[in-house]
């Protein structure tokens, strides 16, 4: 399977340690250059950054412009691919869950991570067992698998209204989102959590910036009204809050 990492430049060690996990597990790798804050005043113009839950830190928006990168790599490729943030560690079952994926025709968007919150999830797909549907999330752009018709959604998404990249990707209407069950990456600052020892040292680029001012009005409106559309989902039939939890066995 194709694999797309994005990756800064400067962060050689984590390209590394990617092509090395892309080269064990069998997965053809391509870097996608992230979008540095440098280089937001010539790239941020085209789309209104007003219209999220609160105003987004540059950091936040160069992240949101690295995944519309891949999104449109995806679109132009025709076929489903692995998207990767530099510090995903992909567990070893992740190859033959990935080969079996493959073979799914009605996805869109597929998780294969967790991060210590829990997921509000749905029936098991009745082609494969550890694969659920996905109904709410709190968190998720480290890696996942995306189809072209996913990433035209997520385009005109987060065209419309941009956002944290993973809350594009929970907020877009009529997407059909699905989960790995139990998980099969993390990102890295997550090992200790889940008993592992970090392969290589990371930090957040986004932790470490000051979060903006929550803003005004029409913000806390936005925010207000997205809480009770996640009220409204958590009520639906036949799912469950679940915290998941990495498949470390292959």
């Amino acid at each position: 399977m194709r694999a797309l990492v994005i990756n800064l430049a400067r962060e050689t060690q984590r390209l590394a340690f990617q092509r090395g996990q892309a080269e064990r597990l069998g997965l053809g790798l391509d870097v996608v250059p992230a979008i540095g804050v440098a280089q937001l005043p010539s790239l941020a113009n085209d789309l209104d950054w007003s219209r999220w839950q609160r105003p987004l830190r540059d950091v936040e928006k160069a992240c949101l412009l690295s995944h519309r990168s891949a999104w449109q790599w995806v679109v132009a490729a025709r076929e489903p691919i692995l998207i990767l943030e530099d510090d995903a560690w992909l567990m070893p079952s992740v190859a033959p869950f990935l080969a079996q994926a493959m073979q799914i025709k009605d996805i869109e968007h597929l998780s294969l991570e967790t991060r210590g919150r829990k997921k509000l999830l749905g029936a098991t797909h009745p082609q494969m067992s550890d694969l659920r549907r996905l109904w709410l999330d709190r968190s998720g752009a480290a890696a996942y698998v995306l189809w072209p018709e996913g990433a035209r959604k997520l385009l005109e998404r987060s065209a419309k209204v941009p956002a944290l990249a993973d809350a594009v990707i929970v907020e877009t209407p009529q997407l059909k989102r699905w989960q790995a069950a139990p998980a099969q990456a993390i990102q890295i600052d997550m090992a200790a959590r889940y008993g592992l020892t970090p392969p290589i040292p990371v930090s957040s680029a986004i932790s470490s910036v000051t979060r903006p001012v929550q803003g005004g009005t029409r913000h806390r409106v936005r925010r207000y009204m997205r809480q009770l559309a996640m009220g409204a989902v958590m009520l639906r039939p036949g799912t469950e809050r679940l915290e998941l939890w990495p498949q470390l066995e292959g």
